[in-house]
């Protein structure tokens, strides 16, 4: 697979991203020299430049991203690394891990990194439609060259679903007011337009911290990329593409990625598996992971203060048997 010569628009001014725990990453991957790993949420490229630093001469990086955007500008700027056969990049959504690794001949690996959520050039990009700061039309695709938008997605559903979506992936209260609103107020086009509806919907912002519509608006970036599935499915793959003794790491931003993480990585380092059907109470099994963060590893408070995106960022590693 290779990056599509679709146009992508320009980068925001100013706009950078900076990679989130980074050593804490290094660290858990145990990056070393001819190394191959797999970043399935390649970004802004900042933890695969680094990983191709540290396992230099000859390690490599299968770098993914269903964003052409991502793609382009990581191309650009690891040009070299690229030239000498070190980063090979594909367009796709990380839940094909292990169909493009098959056809890159890309297994088995060392270690996976996978930093879920956005990008700050994703986020600051107007055109793409995922946040609320900035007007632009209502999007919110990872890849803007498939699939369903925000948009169209709102303009089609019925309000229960809508309000389902928003409290589900959004764990909004105001769901079913909000998702009223949006039916009756449609067709929604633009960011501002439903950042305004949600907040006149909810009465405003007093005494919150965060913006009324910030549940809203992520509840529907989820269900638009159905990123809590893809999670579920690449896990797996995840697993089967490390070779013994290989590392995954996991960043999430939000309480129901994490979990997942959580809860599949805590059961596949199990030893025993309870079965309330068996007159034994369950059953021994060869754990497939080992645990190597007991909790959740986070940002220093150095890290927070300098790129508050890490504030909310959550680690979780764990090493194939």
């Amino acid at each position: 697979m290779t990056v599509p010569p679709t146009p992508t628009p320009a980068d925001p001014a100013g706009a950078s991203h900076v990679p989130v725990l980074l050593a804490e990453c290094l660290e858990g991957l145990a990056v070393g020299p001819g190394g191959r790993y797999i970043d399935g949420t390649l970004g802004g490229g900042g933890h695969t430049e680094t990983i191709l630093q540290k396992s230099a001469p000859d390690g490599q990086v299968l770098g993914l991203d269903a964003d052409p955007a991502a793609l382009r500008r990581v191309g650009e700027r690891l040009a070299e690394p690229i030239a000498q056969g070190r980063l090979l990049l594909a367009h796709t959504a990380f839940e094909r891990m292990a169909e493009v690794a098959a056809q890159h001949n890309f297994a088995p690996v060392d270690g996976i990194l996978l930093d879920l959520g956005l990008s700050s050039f994703q986020l600051e990009t107007p055109e793409r439609g995922f946040a609320f700061t900035h007007d632009g039309p209502l999007d919110m695709r990872f890849d803007p060259t498939s699939g369903e938008s925000a948009s169209e997605l709102l303009n089609w559903m019925d309000e229960v679903a809508i309000a389902d979506i928003i409290y589900r992936y959004g764990e909004e209260r105001m769901s079913r007011r909000i998702a009223k609103a949006i039916v009756e107020q449609r067709p929604i086009a633009t960011t501002g337009q439903l950042a305004a509806l949600v907040e006149r919907a909810v009465g405003g912002r007093k005494g919150q911290r965060i913006h009324p519509a910030t549940r809203t608006f992520q509840a529907l970036r989820i269900a638009v990329n159905d990123e809590l599935g893809q999670l579920e499915r690449v896990l797996v793959q995840a697993l089967a593409l490390l070779k013994p003794g290989g590392r995954l790491a996991v960043i999430s931003f939000h309480s129901l990625e994490d979990r997942i993480v959580k809860v599949w990585m805590r059961e596949e380092s199990r030893d025993y598996v309870p079965d309330p059907t068996s007159i034994y109470g369950g059953h021994d099994r060869e754990p497939t992971l080992a645990l190597l963060t007991k909790g959740p590893l986070v940002a220093s408070p150095e890290e927070a203060a300098r790129n508050p995106r890490s504030r909310s960022a959550k680690l979780r590693i764990a090493e194939k048997k």
